[in-house]
């Protein structure tokens, strides 16, 4: 059987992982700051929700969207159907929250800020915001008793969805305040949708006192799309961004800023368009620090992407090549990333160094 790592077959592998490096990138102390919920769906609660709900879609279909070969295909088919066929209850949202949660915690995620779309939840799946967000709030709140982690909503615009649906979910935002919802997001198909038809969008969270984030640069958009999202609706950090590379001036300037990046090695837009033979090597992340970038690396879609958070991290050394040493920065750029108090980000940076360098001594030479 052919090995694979993240789903991606071991002909791409570019340093042979032994079991003592696959315990130290299992073990090492990591943020998530860019998942998203409904890719996080794990295939059984798929299977159980659709039977709940006497969706039309057949086993062999569900069994489809859960496998994920060396061209993959992207998965937003698969979120469409979850908001059009399977969430009925606020219960559902509780349970896929709690169980990413549970499935990040056993990968030493210790702290996660997760998307989700609610345009879709309520003018789809037809179940108020209110009664949504309370379900992921206490999800959240159930995962840090049991499991030990934190984690912080990002409610995200459905950029494919009118600006104005944005605006409106802002405005469910500030009406439904909750010290788990820290900001707002924006994801689904770049092309066609730039980042400035959103701006009064953003504008709002961030008058009303929410951080912000974007998609921008994912799909092979030009690097215009970052600079928007940085300088025009004024994004704390940035969601792939990897056109960016093309701009090594601009990219100097964010790299000046600490602009953070949270990049997904197993993106599926480079999957599909590059050779497999050179997927790694021409990958624009593997440039990103060279020109300064502060990166982190994530899971995005773990279900459907296949890939753990352990194994994102694996990516990240196996695949593009990064050095031990150069992993260490990208866990400390993911806490200076997160939406966290800065007595939190001092403590994290100092104990979770020296956690990593522990582990990292136990690695053969």
């Amino acid at each position: 059987m052919k090995e694979t790592l993240g789903n991606v077959p071991a002909s791409r592998l570019g340093i042979a992982l032994i079991d003592a490096h696959r315990a130290f990138f299992t073990a090492l102390p990591k943020v998530e700051l860019h998942c998203h919920l409904l890719g996080a769906v794990r295939h059984e609660t798929f299977i159980a929700l659709a039977e709940k709900s006497n969706a039309p879609i057949e086993r062999e279909e569900i069994d489809a969207f859960y496998t994920r070969g060396e061209k993959p295909v992207g998965v937003l088919r698969v979120l469409r159907a979850l908001d059009e066929h399977l969430l009925t209850h606020a219960d559902d949202l509780h349970r896929i929250a709690y169980e990413y949660l549970a499935d990040a915690a056993a990968h030493q995620v210790r702290h996660s800020e997760f998307f989700w779309n609610p345009t879709g939840t309520v003018r789809v799946s037809k179940i108020p915001y209110a009664d949504a967000q309370a379900a992921i709030v206490t999800a959240i709140r159930d995962a840090a008793r049991d499991f030990g982690i934190s984690a912080r909503l990002i409610p995200s615009i459905d950029r494919e969805a009118d600006p104005d649906e944005a605006i409106a979910l802002v405005d469910w935002m500030c009406a439904h305040r909750a010290k788990e919802v820290a900001g707002l997001g924006i994801d689904y198909r770049e092309n066609d949708r730039p980042p400035e038809l959103f701006w009064k969008a953003y504008r709002n969270a961030r008058n009303a006192g929410f951080k912000t984030t974007a998609h921008a640069g994912e799909f092979g958009m030009p690097w215009r799309n970052v600079e928007t999202a940085v300088d025009l609706l004024q994004c704390d950090r940035i969601d792939h961004g990897y056109t960016i590379v093309d701009n090594p001036q601009l990219a100097a300037q964010y790299a000046e800023r600490g602009i953070v990046f949270t990049v997904v090695p197993t993106n599926s837009y480079y999957l599909r368009t590059l050779a497999p033979e050179v997927w790694a090597e021409q990958h624009p992340m593997r440039r990103m620090p060279g020109l300064g970038l502060k990166i982190h690396p994530n899971t995005d879609d773990p279900t459907l992407h296949k890939v753990t958070p352990s194994e994102a991290w694996q990516l990240m050394h196996s695949h593009f090549g990064f050095s031990i040493a150069e992993l260490r920065q990208f866990m400390l750029n993911g806490i200076d990333g997160a939406w966290i108090d800065e007595a939190t980000r001092h403590a994290w940076r100092a104990a979770w160094g020296a956690e990593f360098d522990a582990l990292a001594a136990t690695l053969p030479a």
